[in-house]
C-alpha cells in the first residue's frame, strides 16, 4: 500500500508523465495493426458489435504491459468492466486513459471508413469492368482510359485510346482478362486502402505489359 500511496501522491493533480509516450505508442501500434483491424472488421461485418471497438482494447493492453515493464508502479489497466473499473487508479490518470481510448476509437473508425470507401470503389470498378453482354461477348471497360470498351482477340487486346498489348499464345479471352483485372484489384485491397492505377509498359523486346501499381504502398503487379 505504501508504494500505491506514493504513486498516487506523485501524480495527483498533474498529467501523468507516461501520457504522451503511451498515447504515441498506442497510436503507432493501431496504425501498424491495420491488417488485423480490417480482418476483425470483416469477420464481424455480418454481426456487428453495435459500435464497440474492434482492437482498441487489445492495443491499449499490449502497450500498457510494455509501459508496466518500464514502470512497475503502474497498476493493471482493465477491471472487470473496463477503464471505469480500473483498480487503484487516480481520477486524473483515468481521465487520461479515457482520452487516449477515445482518440484510438476515432482513429479506428477512420481506418474502417476509409476501407469502406475504397471497398466501394473496388466494387464500382469491378461493376464497370463488365459493361454488358453483346451477342454473348463480354464487354470490358479499358482500365487506362475508363471510357471505351476493350477489343479482345486471340492475338491482342486494344483500345482506341492507344492501348495495344499482344496476347499471342496466351489464350486470353474476355473472361480471363476480367478475372485477371478483378484478382489484381482485390489483391491490392487486402493490404492498402488507396486506389491503384493501371499503366502500360514496354519490355526490351518491344512487347507491352499491362501493370497495376500504387504509389502509396509500392504495390506493383503485371496483369498480363
Amino acid at each position: 500500500m505504501d508504494g500505491l500511496h506514493r504513486h498516487r501522491s506523485l501524480y495527483k493533480g498533474t498529467t501523468p508523465p507516461w501520457k504522451e509516450t503511451y498515447r504515441k505508442r498506442c497510436v503507432d501500434r493501431l496504425k501498424n495493426s491495420r491488417s488485423r483491424l480490417l480482418e476483425r472488421y470483416r469477420q464481424t461485418a455480418e454481426s456487428p458489435r453495435g459500435g464497440g471497438a474492434f482492437i482498441v482494447q487489445e492495443v491499449m493492453e499490449e502497450e500498457w504491459r510494455v509501459l508496466q515493464a518500464e514502470d512497475r508502479g503502474l497498476p493493471p489497466l482493465w477491471g472487470a468492466q473496463g477503464l471505469g473499473q480500473m483498480c487503484n487508479v487516480m481520477y486524473d490518470e483515468l481521465a487520461v486513459l479515457e482520452e487516449i481510448q477515445q482518440e484510438l476509437l476515432s482513429q479506428e473508425l477512420s481506418i474502417i471508413d476509409e476501407f469502406e470507401r475504397n471497398l466501394q470503389f473496388e466494387q464500382q470498378y469491378i461493376s464497370s469492368v463488365v459493361e454488358g453482354m453483346e451477342e454473348e461477348e463480354m464487354q470490358i471497360i479499358c482500365p487506362i482510359c475508363h471510357m471505351n470498351n476493350l477489343k479482345v482477340s486471340s492475338h491482342f487486346i486494344s483500345c482506341i485510346c492507344g492501348l495495344h498489348i499482344s496476347t499471342t499464345h496466351q489464350n486470353i479471352t474476355a473472361d480471363v482478362l476480367q478475372s485477371l483485372l478483378e484478382s489484381r484489384v482485390a489483391e491490392h485491397m487486402e493490404d492498402c486502402l488507396q486506389n491503384p492505377v493501371f499503366s502500360v509498359t514496354s519490355n526490351t523486346d518491344t512487347s507491352a505489359n499491362l501493370l497495376i501499381s500504387c504509389k502509396v504502398c509500392d504495390y506493383l503487379s503485371i496483369v498480363l
